[in-house]
């Protein structure tokens, strides 16, 4: 019986570990992106607004 819980305890660690890491240097390198990219990040929140709002006014015209 100790080797199946010795062997279950690492391979829940190391996985939660390797599942953990990509996912913080995923975030990171996403951070960094956007900070190194401020005009294209501002350029596309602002068409992606513009956008939506746009739709939405046709919406509600051609629905008046």
């Amino acid at each position: 019986m100790p080797k199946p819980e010795n062997s279950a305890l690492p391979e829940t660690a190391s996985s939660e570990a390797l599942s953990s890491e990509p996912k913080d240097s995923y975030v990171k390198l996403a951070m960094r992106n956007m900070v190194k990219k401020r005009g294209t990040s501002l350029f596309h929140f602002a068409l992606t607004t513009f956008g939506v709002l746009a739709a939405l006014v046709g919406l509600s015209v051609a629905f008046h």
